[in-house]
């Protein structure tokens, strides 16, 4: 699938992946529509990218909001025409507490991680059906291939995201349009900034970037990366609940939060 030409939308592009996205897509001759909370961030980017000879568009909304979501995906399809790609990108990660529970961080990530997959996806698809063409891309995570300990609400927000591209794309599968589950590794983003551990295979946003851009033109199913990862946690899978148990118990005793910039909401992009 070409996208030069076209139009795609990126939700959560105002820093991390979906900033680099837009840059990339914006590069090849896409025109870019681009959402997040942070109004000045985006026209910052925008700046950029018609700075370089793109064209690009922002809308201010939070994903897991459906009435702001959805009203600010039209906005950018008026200002720039149909949208031939969506990319649902906005998410958020927090890890998992016991003592107490911290309940709202995780009604947090299935809002934002999963209906707001939804939520965009629901602004787009009438007009692709329409059209019979598209491509609808969510970033998923390898995470979503094992629950882990400390980790297992962020898990399950991906392995629902995964679940429901998964269906999606097999429902889809006679329209024309294309349904695509990116699930990337560690990727230096501000997500990713409070970590004190190792973090194997960290790849660079730019180069994630390029490589997602890739796997959607190739029109890939699902695109797990890197493949170093993606190799750990096939083994992870399959490893003794004791061995993970250990493996994750530095990281459980201090487990990383980071404040983003225009929130109290932690590790969200």
């Amino acid at each position: 699938m070409e996208f030069n030409g076209g139009v795609a939308v990126i939700t959560g592009a105002s820093s991390g992946i979906g900033r680099a996205l837009a840059a990339v897509l914006a590069g090849q001759g896409t025109k870019v529509g681009v959402i997040a909370r942070r109004q000045e961030e985006l026209e910052r980017l925008c700046h950029d990218i018609e700075h370089s000879g793109g064209r690009c568009a922002p809308a201010r909304a939070d994903v897991s909001i459906r009435e702001e979501v959805v009203p600010a995906i039209h906005q950018l399809m008026g200002q720039l025409g149909p949208v031939d790609l969506l990319i649902a990108n906005a998410g958020v990660g927090m890890p998992t507490l016991l003592d107490p529970m911290n309940v709202v961080d995780i009604e947090t990530m299935f809002k934002v991680n999963v209906l707001g997959v939804v939520y965009s996806i629901e602004a787009v698809l009438q007009q692709m059906l329409a059209r019979r063409r598209g491509c609808l891309a969510a970033i998923s995570s390898l995470a979503a291939y094992k629950g882990m300990p400390g980790e297992s609400a962020y898990c399950a927000t991906k392995a629902a995201v995964s679940t429901y591209m998964e269906g999606l794309r097999i429902h889809l599968r006679e329209s024309g349009i294309q349904v695509s589950t990116i699930c990337p590794g560690f990727v230096r983003t501000p997500m990713v900034a409070a970590n004190d551990f190792h973090m194997p295979f960290l790849v660079e946003a730019d180069r994630a970037a390029k490589l997602i851009v890739r796997a959607l033109a190739q029109g890939r199913k699902v695109y797990n990366f890197p493949w170093q990862t993606s190799l750990l946690m096939r083994v992870a899978r399959w490893a003794p609940d004791w061995a993970l148990a250990r493996t994750m118990r530095k990281y459980n005793e201090n487990p990383p939060f980071v404040i983003s910039p225009d929130s109290q909401e932690a590790r969200r992009d």
